[in-house]
């Protein structure tokens, strides 16, 4: 193995100053160790910006003490950063996920230290940026100083995360588990989605999973398909017995052809066991993975997200509530255009007809201050556990009628007396 000089995490975050802008690597690989290092510093530092997409484990935004020296710019609200990114000491910049990278790379975001999560150097001296590559390469590249948690925990992917160890300022051995997220769990209704979204997906499609447990639920109703591919901005457990059984092996692909293709992942040990040296999986930038003219050139591209409400006109609101900011734009409209334009590919959103507090998720019109992620002109297909319907080519009166039989049937009622308001 390559060698490489380590020091203590503690002496690594010592290059962070006041004012900086400190990027921290996500998901699965957030280097909670550094990050709680550099928490440590608090009393010594002051306006130090701090950028994320989602980040998981171990990490304390919202503590008060850290307030008053961090200022947290999320690039997608995650449950870590949702309290302190809608308070005074945070806010969230709307941005597609592909175009990320841009702002590093243009220095509208320039970084003055990268944290990140590594695997152990090969004999050549490079480590992987494992699990995610997404917007971290772009920030890697850009950034004054980077600092690197090594963890031999950390799968070495195949595809844009490698980065040579003299490319690193300062590395810090830590062995360490990765966050865990487990999607297999369900109810009745999140199953009767997943087989409703699956009837859709025809043999040779190019899947898409968002994020969550109907993702999860679509895959586990594909057994019984052939040719599949993978072209995601991340994957999770449920991908793997596809993989394995050869259901998905990407030959009808027209881009990275035998190859799945994603950006990040999040799952359990046994998915990030499975990616580990594992050619077949290529874990590429965000800025490549979601970009639409490479999506669209996959047949079938089939792009299945989620929303937190949709009007009665399709408009789709998958970011906020109301003026809160719940998580973000992130790749729901990359892939919704991307796939709209694949030669017979399906955009689809895929929603529960009510949150768990049986609040409709169909809704007359969106929440003052809702953002929209997606408009009504790149909406086709919806579905609840109550059915599909495709808006496409449908006008506002159609539509309406439309979502209001995906409804759940306790609010059908309240919706026709607005639909009617509003035409009559």
């Amino acid at each position: 193995m390559y060698n490489a000089n380590y020091i203590s995490a503690a002496e690594a975050v010592k290059c962070v100053e006041s004012g900086n802008r400190v990027f921290i690597h996500g998901s699965a690989a957030t280097p909670q160790y550094l990050l709680q290092e550099l928490q440590h510093r608090h009393a010594e530092l002051h306006d130090v910006e701090l950028v994320s997409i989602t980040t998981l484990g171990n990490v304390d935004f919202d503590n008060p003490l850290y307030r008053k020296s961090f200022f947290v710019n999320s690039l997608f609200v995650s449950a870590a950063t949702r309290s302190v990114a809608n308070s005074h000491d945070g806010d969230y910049v709307p941005i597609f996920l592909s175009q990320i990278p841009q702002l590093f790379r243009r220095s509208i975001l320039p970084v003055d230290v990268a944290l990140i999560s590594v695997s152990p150097p090969d004999e050549h001296g490079y480590c992987s940026l494992g699990t995610s590559v997404d917007i971290a390469r772009a920030a890697v590249e850009m950034a004054k100083y980077v600092i690197a948690q090594v963890n031999p925990l950390m799968p070495r992917t195949h595809g844009e995360g490698f980065i040579h160890m003299s490319k690193i300022h300062a590395a810090v051995w830590q062995s360490a588990a990765l966050p865990e997220l487990d999607y297999s769990k369900c109810t009745e209704v999140t199953a009767q989605i997943g087989r409703n979204v699956a009837s859709l997906v025809e043999d040779g499609a190019t899947l898409q999973l968002g994020i969550g447990s109907i993702p999860d639920q679509v895959l586990r109703n594909l057994s019984h398909l052939k040719n599949l591919g993978l072209h995601t901005e991340m994957l999770s457990d449920g991908v793997i017995p596809l993989l394995e059984s050869g259901v998905i092996n990407n030959t009808q692909k027209k881009v990275n052809i035998g190859r799945s293709v994603t950006a990040f992942m999040a799952g359990t040990r046994k998915l990030y066991d499975f990616v580990h040296d594992n050619p077949s999986i290529r874990v590429m930038d965000i800025g490549y993975v979601n970009d639409t003219s490479v999506i669209r050139q996959n047949p079938k591209a089939t792009a299945i997200n989620s929303a937190i409400e949709i009007d009665l006109t399709g408009q789709v609101c998958a970011d906020s509530i109301g003026t809160y900011q719940y998580s973000g734009i992130g790749g729901q409209m990359d892939f919704m255009r991307g796939a709209s334009l694949s030669d017979g590919g399906k955009p689809i959103i895929a929603l529960p007809s009510v949150t768990n507090k049986g609040v409709s998720r169909i809704v007359p019109f969106l929440k003052e201050g809702a953002g929209v992620v997606t408009t009504r002109g790149h909406v086709h297909w919806v579905i609840t556990e109550y059915g599909i319907t495709d808006l496409f080519g449908k006008n506002l009166k159609q539509r309406g009628k439309a979502l209001i039989e995906l409804a759940h049937p306790d609010h059908r009622e309240q919706l026709e007396k607005a639909f009617f308001e509003r035409y009559h």
